[in-house]
């Protein structure tokens, strides 16, 4: 019981912090800095919850399932959205499962080593999910194109860019976003495994207690 409502209590959260960092598409003047910052949001999204869930079950490929639940609620939430008037094409690609996929590769290759995964997993998933968001805003509807087709939900008035940010950090933002995220990604992964520890002990604490 305490497994199951785990996965749904970080996966629910994680999906709903990753939706409202993915709305870089209708960002027109800042679209290439929103990509950076929001590409590195995903992948500590993605990596705190999957190792978490990961070392919890200690099974290889539950990394991958987390993320395709993520991908569920994600769809279902963008499908809310699309009621509203939001284009849905936009996140219709599943982003999070090949770098998840990675994570279970880097934890099974290791013989279940949780340094390795977090290592190893951090540095790949960091690295890998800004190409596979890079694919993702290629895939859709051209972010300009959309962002002016679809005014209305894009930004509050004291948000509005003033002048264009395009290649303010670097000039490529899936360079930036993947060096960042490799070193960001190790520290959550980091702490989803710390994240076990601690829910272990909190359920040996509530069984003694009872």
């Amino acid at each position: 019981c305490t497994h199951y409502l785990f996965i749904v209590v970080v996966a629910v959260n994680s999906t709903l912090l990753t939706i409202n960092a993915g709305d870089y598409i209708f960002y027109t003047d800042w679209a290439w800095t929103s990509f950076v910052v929001f590409s590195i949001s995903q992948t500590l999204m993605l990596t705190v919850g999957a190792c978490y869930y990961l070392t919890f079950t200690g099974v290889p490929g539950t990394a991958t399932y987390y993320a395709l639940i993520m991908t569920v609620y994600t769809w279902i939430a963008k499908g809310a959205w699309f009621a509203f008037g939001y284009p849905y094409d936009f996140i219709v690609t599943p982003v999070w499962l090949p770098s998840a996929m990675l994570l279970d590769l880097a934890y099974w290759a290791t013989k279940k080593n949780k340094h390795s995964l977090i290592l190893f997993g951090g540095v790949l998933v960091g690295m890998s999910l800004p190409l596979f968001n890079m694919v993702n805003l290629i895939t859709v509807a051209d972010p300009l194109e959309t962002a002016f087709k679809y005014p209305s939900p894009t930004l509050p008035p004291y948000m509005t860019p003033i002048e264009p940010q395009v290649g303010k950090f670097y000039n490529s933002p899936v360079a930036l976003g993947a060096g960042a995220g490799a070193v960001l990604a190790c520290t959550f992964a980091a702490l989803g495994c710390k994240l076990t520890t601690w829910t272990y002990r909190w359920m040996a604490a509530w069984s003694q207690s009872g």
